[in-house]
């Protein structure tokens, strides 16, 4: 064992290779930053050693396959390829004789006949992940390469649904887990609807797994692993973030007040919704990411900062991910105003250019920055480093955790800082504890954790009442909480903080007035909605110019004549939000009258 590889192994990464190779074909689970690039590696000469393996075909993500070029010369001495260029140019280089050839999922399709011809003996896929979506064209393409062994390395199996797993396990062994409809039956939990509320029965997968799936995390097989110290900073939102905040907030509350009040939504209405969120994130970080004429928001600013003051502690060298290229823009001006070196690793970058932006930050001490979008969240070692800041959090914990393990990995010598920008009273405090079922899931297969995990409702629901919660939660710009502004609580589902200011209160008499019409009683909802609309449209003759309004933008009652001189009255308009509740009265009424 201990020529098998170049570098000197940890025990457990013996175990590894050990049991890569004994199983032929299996999954390697280790979390994030333990190595699993050399335990395959390892693995690959016991199987080449003992059963004559000559040809292994590794798939990664386009940006990590020089890397597994290096990895591969660092660790082995084996022929390499990696397979780039046109279509004819990738077929000629699978003609070609070597012994491991290096290509990516985004061309596997087109060179199914090419791989079938030269029949791999192994097969490695980094990442797996990326195969966890059953109807995607890589994971398909995938599943159709044939090989005696295969490794699948991955540090996030199940990520958000026991579906991802089954088609990450499908791959090694079709039979592991039985039928999937078979598999989900068994170990899901329906509530009287059909809907998934929970799952069951997960150790029970985990001891299905054993034979084929190993996984260890850092603090069992590394105690020497430096601590992570993690660390929230909380910003504040300008006044122009917070005005873009609020309109998308304002809309996210009418969409889940419409899922209250019918159980459904339409898939025009659930993609609104997820881009009104996405842009309430985006505010967060700065008007720029929605209007790139204009630059409002902090977090850059207190980047420079902090950077400035990690220097100052002797830690020169950052590791800075965000969601958005256009956030990275704006990082990118104050760095070249503080004469700061950095390179910008995104999505956009050719796969040949991507190694010499590793190779350059890891080697040269004056780049300040490794600026990244979670194309940069996989695969790279860069613990060189020992900070790490999120500008943004994502809804995913395993992209957090990949982001992070790119520098708090194997071969870091010093404790890793990580700090998470969060914009005060906005969905990103909210999201600090959105996705704990996802983790919790994760866990109780892979880590030995709950045995069962409850949803509450189906996944939408969930996330739907999750989104409402964190909603409710932000602060409106005048005091009021949001959902007493909108009207979309109902008291005897959900707990309502009772407001303290005058403000509050304010709010809470608003809430009253204008709460939508119950199925009791919907005339007293319409004489309600009828008097809203009567008290806009009496501020709006009173009032010419409301705050923030000009004179000439006021609505105003008035008479009009059209083409043929008849005359007719003008009336300014209710809220969307007052249509709203009026039409859901009638409907109501009109429900009662076929009865």
């Amino acid at each position: 064992m201990n020529d098998l590889v170049k570098v000197s192994l940890y025990d457990y990464q013996r175990e590894g290779a050990l049991f890569a190779a004994r199983a032929g074909r299996s999954i390697l689970a280790d979390e994030m930053g333990l190595g699993k690039t050399v335990q395959a590696i390892a693995a690959v000469e016991i199987m080449a050693r003992q059963l004559g393996v000559e040809r292994v075909l590794v798939v990664a993500p386009t940006s990590l396959k020089h890397q597994w070029e290096r990895e591969i010369a660092r660790f082995a001495e084996r022929p390499t390829q990696v397979i780039a260029g046109l279509s004819p140019r990738r077929r000629q280089q699978f003609t070609e004789s070597s012994f491991y050839k290096i290509t990516n999922y985004d061309t596997i399709h087109r060179d199914l006949p090419a791989i079938a011809a030269w029949r791999p003996d192994l097969v490695i896929l980094d990442e797996a992940q990326r195969i966890k979506n059953w109807n995607t064209r890589a994971a398909r393409s995938v599943k159709r390469i044939e090989s005696p062994y295969a490794i699948v390395l991955t540090g996030t199996p199940l990520e958000n649904r026991l579906e991802e797993l089954a088609s990450i396990v499908s791959f090694v062994d079709p039979h592991r887990l039985g039928p999937t409809y078979r598999f989900l039956h068994e170990h899901q939990q329906f509530d009287d609807t059909g809907r998934v509320v929970g799952y069951r029965d997960l150790d029970r997968i985990g001891r299905t797994l054993a034979p084929v799936l190993l996984r260890r995390r850092k603090d069992e097989v590394l105690k020497q692993l430096p601590q992570r110290i993690v660390k929230t900073v909380f910003v504040p939102m300008t006044p122009q973030q917070q005005e873009q905040h609020e309109q998308n907030r304002e809309f996210v509350a009418r969409v889940v007040a419409k899922w209250r009040r019918f159980g459904f939504l339409s898939e025009e209405d659930k993609q609104r919704l997820m881009i009104a969120l996405q842009n309430m994130r985006m505010s967060c970080d700065s008007t720029y990411l929605m209007d790139h004429k204009t630059d409002f928001g902090v977090k850059c600013d207190e980047l420079a900062a902090l950077l400035e003051q990690f220097a100052d502690e002797g830690l020169t060298q950052a590791v800075v991910f965000s969601q958005w290229t256009r956030m990275h823009e704006m990082v990118r001006r104050r760095f070249k105003a503080r004469k700061w070196d950095h390179v910008l690793f995104t999505g956009s970058v050719p796969g040949p250019q991507r190694k010499a932006l590793v190779e350059r930050f890891r080697e040269d001490p004056q780049c300040r920055g490794f600026l990244s979008t979670d194309a940069g969240g996989v695969g790279l070692n860069l613990q060189h480093a020992s900070v790490v800041v999120n500008l943004d959090i994502p809804w995913n914990p395993a992209i957090l955790e990949q982001r992070i393990g790119r520098v708090h990995r194997l071969g870091q010598t010093r404790p890793v800082q990580v700090v998470n920008f969060v914009s005060q009273g906005t969905i990103e405090e909210g999201m600090l504890e959105v996705l704990a079922f996802k983790k919790g899931l994760a866990a109780g297969i892979l880590d030995g954790g709950e045995k069962e995990i409850s949803l509450g409702g189906s996944r939408f629901t969930k996330f739907l009442e999750t989104v409402e919660q964190v909603t409710d939660r932000i602060p409106k710009p005048n005091g009021a909480v949001a959902s007493a502004a909108t009207g979309i609580t109902d008291s005897q589902s959900r707990k309502q903080t009772a407001p303290t200011s005058s403000a509050g209160n304010a709010g809470r008499r608003s809430a009253a007035a204008s709460s939508p019409p119950t199925e009791a009683n919907p005339w007293g909802g319409l004489l309600q909605l009828g008097l809203t609309w009567l008290e806009e449209l009496a501020r709006s003759t009173s009032s010419p110019a409301a705050p923030g309004r000009s004179a000439s933008e006021a609505p105003a009652i008035g008479v009009s004549h059209d083409p043929n001189g008849r005359a007719f009255v003008t009336l300014p308009m209710p809220t969307a939000e007052v249509l709203d509740r009026a039409l859901a009265a009638v409907s109501t009424l009109l429900e009662r009258s076929r009865s």
